[in-house]
């Protein structure tokens, strides 16, 4: 495997004129305004020749959203071999073979609707997984790289940015953020993540996870299952997020925004390098949802 990345090797593309829109209406004046909306677009995922789920999604890398749905999971295993992904854009559908026979019309019974938005999905089988992974103790964040991830991560141009209503994940490494994605839902933008690293042999035991959204149980999940062994977001906790990221020995950082942050777990990883008297509180004019409060 190779961590070769350079930075933002993968980043939003904001420009994109398939990822929004322009919308005319009024403001709270009355007054005519033209708006930049986020598109939004359903996509159904088979595993060779069974119907898995349908995703809401901005529509951009589907492959990797799918691979990485699959993974995060369980349906699609660490060592299976995919022999080809069809991606028909036309009828919205993609199917990802492998060569493993597959069946999984038992698990899909037990799927449970989670609070992640935009149809978010996790399975109850998934939280038992969690006691069999063992994250890497040797994972270290120093504050001088969680408050340069934070810096590069909110000034680079996204769909957030231009549009809102989007949620934005950042697989890093030290203080270098490596692949930057968005989407409708913080768990589609996780997966596309999840999806890259498979595809690529990226070791995960390194690495630093970043996200916009809330740091939930199905975050938390996602992450451990990737075996990434810090996870840190601009916005906030619940409760069980917390209790999973410490049974697991997950580094849980939330509310990172300028030189601020807390952590609740996982607290042994942190190391503070930093100057405090160097770094200054976020600039309001690149600040994102989370910034108000806790967003989704």
């Amino acid at each position: 495997m190779t961590n070769q990345l350079n930075e933002f090797q993968v980043r939003p593309t904001p420009d994109d004129p398939k990822l929004s829109r322009t919308v005319s209406g009024i403001d709270h004046e009355g007054r005519e305004v033209d708006t930049e909306v986020v598109t939004e677009q359903a996509l159904t995922l088979f595993l060779n020749g069974r119907e898995i789920v349908t995703m809401m999604t901005i529509g951009d890398h589907p492959d990797l959203l799918a691979v990485g749905f699959l993974l995060n999971q369980g349906m699609l295993k660490a060592d299976d071999e995919i022999t080809k992904i069809d991606y028909a854009e036309d009828i919205a559908t993609i199917v990802v073979r492998t060569a493993r026979e597959t069946n999984y019309e038992e698990k899909l019974k037990k799927k449970v609707q989670t609070s992640g938005c935009a149809q978010g999905t996790v399975f109850g089988d998934l939280i038992e997984e969690l006691e069999g992974i063992k994250l890497s103790t040797e994972a270290r964040l120093k504050t001088s790289w969680l408050y340069q991830l934070t810096k590069k991560i909110n000034t680079e141009p996204s769909l957030y940015l231009k549009a809102g209503a989007i949620h934005g994940c950042v697989l890093c490494q030290e203080d270098r953020p490596l692949i930057y994605m968005e989407d409708v839902g913080r768990h589609n933008a996780i997966d596309k993540i999840a999806g890259y690293m498979f595809m690529n042999g990226i070791a995960p035991d390194d690495k630093i996870f970043y996200t916009t959204g809330r740091l939930t149980s199905e975050m938390v999940i996602k992450c451990v299952k990737m075996r990434i062994p810090i996870l840190v977001s601009r916005s906030g906790f619940t409760a069980w997020g917390v209790d999973l990221a410490r049974q697991a020995g997950l580094t849980l950082i939330g509310r990172a925004r300028g030189k601020r942050f807390v952590c609740l777990s996982g607290v042994e990883r942190v190391e503070f390098d930093a100057d405090m008297n160097e770094h200054e509180d976020e600039d309001r004019k690149h600040g994102r949802k989370g910034s108000a409060g806790d967003g989704d």
